[in-house]
């Protein structure tokens, strides 16, 4: 639609410019077939000067729509139509160029709006399905599977935990967070995830050396987890 905008306006211009030309020839001869005194030929004398200042100004203007013209339209190549962009062969020439370009683009539309249609026309012969989500606590019970929180002592100073906890974004890292909080320290961690479920077994310390009590950490691990 831009294009076959820019196309009107040009053709408008070059009518224009010839019909222009024609008048000031026509005022030209009248000019010389008059037989007048001085004061005749001074008043003619402007009146061609300014005829031929109107003249100069419609070319430059037509001079400088055709370039613009030329600068949108990639088909035309014509090298030498700067310098003599002024002559009517080469002003048909890129209105010319711009028409078929024109024609081409429409053709291009044309095309791409019946790929589009057919696109459309095979998704929706395309079978629909229904994306069931499940959330983890029902998959988790679907497996009998439920949260749980085992805690042992293995030696003098390390204990040993079982945790399984419904699966959530962020939530493993909501646990080690709470377990740094309360001078808890993970060594040799295991992580699974399966069935909506997040299983985490670990050997534990208090950190600093501290002695942890194998009850209190439950405890404090079966709140945490109600938390996530």
């Amino acid at each position: 639609m831009e294009f076959s905008n820019i196309f009107e306006d040009y053709s408008s211009v070059v009518e224009e410019t010839d019909s222009c030309h024609e008048s000031v020839c026509r005022n030209r001869r009248q000019h010389y077939d008059e037989n007048g005194d001085d004061n005749d030929h001074d008043h003619d004398g402007k009146y061609k000067s300014k005829n031929l200042n109107a003249e100069r100004k419609r070319r430059e203007k037509l001079k400088s729509r055709m370039l613009e013209l030329r600068s949108v339209v990639p088909k035309i190549t014509n090298a030498m139509i700067i310098t003599i962009i002024s002559s009517f062969m080469n002003k048909e020439t890129i209105i010319t160029d711009a028409i078929d370009y024109i024609k081409e683009l429409k053709i291009s539309v044309t095309n791409l709006s019946n790929e589009l249609l057919e696109m459309e026309a095979q998704t929706a012969k395309e079978p629909s399905f229904d994306v069931i989500q499940i959330h983890p606590v029902e998959n988790m019970k679907k497996w009998g599977i439920e949260s749980e929180v085992i805690v042992t002592r293995i030696d003098e100073n390390k204990l040993w935990m079982k945790i399984v906890f419904e699966k959530k974004i962020g939530g493993f890292t909501k646990l080690i967070e709470a377990m740094s909080l309360h001078g808890i320290e993970l060594i040799n961690t295991n992580v699974i995830t399966t069935k909506g479920a997040v299983l985490v077994t670990s050997c534990i310390e208090g950190t600093h050396g501290r002695m942890l009590v194998a009850e209190h950490v439950q405890e404090v691990l079966a709140n945490v987890i109600k938390l996530i």
